[in-house]
């Protein structure tokens, strides 16, 4: 039950003025949750299909791995990969949508140039080092992806909380005090009617 005020034409006013802002709230939050929603959907769909890809490529990289540890021994392939410098170049930078600031990493890829010697790896190395650099790329894009749906998921939450106590409280409200306001001052102007008719009966 909305709390009744005063029945004055002023607050009528007030009431009408502040229903119809509440109506428009509640038409952008809507308008923007489901943005926000379709927009999480996509993400999610990418998130999933850039697990299968890094799994499917680690799966491989690992065998070749396997393969280089078996040919050149796990002490030689441990002591080459002593030797590879560390190579994290990224800025984490942010892009607004509707309101919601979502990070995107921005990455500067080095050249393949292995920082060993040749006469000390072979073709299985090699190709385990390319697969695990792609792989690295891949979990930045995946950080990115899956660090974004957390915002919108909290951001969506939000905007639902707003939507659910425009759409089931303040319009309520405000209608009610409308229509008690205007029944009241209705009522009133009946009476005044009926007043002034039985004095002019009187004259």
């Amino acid at each position: 039950m909305a709390v009744m005020v005063a029945p004055t034409k002023s607050n009528l006013i007030k009431a009408k003025s502040s229903l119809v802002l509440s109506k428009k709230g509640y038409e952008f939050l809507d308008k923007k949750r489901n943005i926000l929603i379709k927009e999480m959907m996509v993400i999610v769909e990418k998130a999933k299909s850039m697990h299968n890809d890094i799994y499917n490529i680690l799966a491989e990289a690992y065998e070749k791995l396997k393969k280089a540890n078996l040919t050149l021994g796990v002490k030689n392939v441990e002591d080459i990969s002593q030797g590879v410098p560390d190579d994290e170049y990224y800025e984490i930078l942010l892009k607004s949508v509707m309101g919601v600031d979502i990070p995107t990493i921005k990455y500067k890829e080095d050249n393949l140039v292995p920082a060993y010697g040749f006469y000390s790896s072979n073709a299985y190395l090699d190709e385990a080092r390319q697969m695990f650099k792609e792989v690295k790329s891949k979990i930045y894009e995946l950080a990115e992806v899956e660090n974004s749906a957390f915002k919108l998921a909290i951001e969506i939450e939000k905007t639902q909380k707003r939507t659910n106590a425009l759409q089931y409280v303040q319009i309520p409200k405000y209608k009610e005090q409308v229509k008690y306001i205007q029944e009241v001052l209705e009522e009133k102007e009946r009476e005044d009617f009926f007043r002034l008719k039985r004095l002019k009966s009187k004259k």
